[in-house]
Order: C-alpha cells, then structure tokens, then sequence
C-alpha cells in the first residue's frame, strides 16, 4: 500500500513533457529525495492526464476518493479490482476511473513500509515499521499509473516485482520506459504483471 511519494514540482512535471520525444532530459538527477517535499494522501499533486488534442497536460488533483464522509479515504487502486469492475459492466467505484480516467504521476521515488522490520521512531519514540524508498535504477524520475475522477486520483496497485516483494505484498504499478502509451491505451490491462521491472530499495534510515 502506497502512502507516500517524491512528487515532481507543477514547472518539473511540464519540463518532462516539454522534452518528451526531444531526446534529452527534463529534469536533474537527485540522488536522495528530500523528504520535506514528500506527499501523503490529501495532497495535491501535478500529474499528466490526457488533453483534448490526444496528447498529455500538467494538472494538481489532490490524492485520494471521498467514503463515508472521509475526504481521501481510498489513495490506492487494486488493479484485480478496477478490472473486475470494468468486465462486470462499469459497476463499482473504479469502474468509471479505469475505463475513463487513467493517468499518470510522475515520482522521484515511493515509498513502502516493511512487513517485518520495525525501527523506532525519532519522532514519537514508538516502535514503528521500518520505510524503503523504491527508485528505478540510474533514472531522474519514473511514472506511476494512476486513476482520475472529479479532481481526485488514485494510485494503481499490484502484485510486487522481485524488487519489492521481500519488502511488502503490493507495490503501485511502476511503468517502464515506453509504457505510459500503453496504460493510456486500449491495451492497459496487459501491464497487470510488473515482476519484470527492477527497482533499488534503500532504508531510509
């Protein structure tokens, strides 16, 4: 379950598109995020959803759906889930968001909590799961696939890859170089399976 990410600013994020396709790259190389700029649910967050030309746009949608009267109640998306709702004839939370509203969210990095390894806090002094910040090896930032709806998005989860399943049991649905058409695409569902992509997990302290 994904709680927390390195965003990209609103100017990196349209710097990114900026030099999509130009060969060369948008942003700096950051080699430890600063976790002051970190974002939970609630935040806003600028993300690349689809424009009326059939390309990509910058916009801030703030992180998590409303339930039961809780604001950003629901931050993740189990893919099984969005599918299964989608084949059931749109019917469900995610059905509309999945079949209408896939988009994505550039990250410097996010983050996972451990599911054995317990530290204890500097903050409280309470003894609490130990943090990995995930990254793609060598890159500037990489894309999350995310769900929109109403000014709100969600981050899509899945099954974790090798790089992450020591650590936790889900993982957000990492897109690898050249993926980000597909998820926009009629072809979305075949990118479920994310065993294959390889990620580097640091403690975080």
């Amino acid at each position: 379950m994904c709680v927390r990410f390195s965003p990209l600013t609103a100017e990196e994020a349209q710097t990114v598109l900026d030099a999509r396709g130009a060969g060369r790259h948008g942003i700096r190389f950051i080699e430890c995020p600063d976790p002051v700029h970190d974002v939970r649910p609630g935040s806003t967050v600028p993300l690349f959803v689809t424009s009326g030309a059939g390309g990509l746009r910058v916009a801030r949608l703030e992180w998590g759906f409303p339930l039961d009267g809780r604001p950003h109640a629901v931050f993740n998306t189990r893919i099984e889930s969005a599918l299964e709702q989608l084949r059931r004839g749109r019917r469900g939370m995610w059905a509309k968001a999945i079949a209408k509203g896939r988009c994505l969210v550039p990250v410097r990095a996010f983050y996972e909590s451990s599911s054995t390894e317990k530290v204890v806090s500097e903050k409280t002094g309470r003894t609490v799961r130990r943090q990995y910040r995930f990254r793609m090896p060598g890159a500037r930032a990489f894309l999350l696939a995310t769900v929109q709806q109403d000014g709100r998005f969600s981050i899509v989860t899945t099954e974790p890859s090798a790089s992450v399943a020591p650590i936790h049991d889900r993982m957000p649905l990492v897109l690898g170089p050249g993926e980000s058409d597909e998820w926009l695409g009629p072809d979305f569902a075949e990118l479920a399976n994310r065993i294959h992509i390889e990620l580097t997990a640091k403690p975080e302290r």
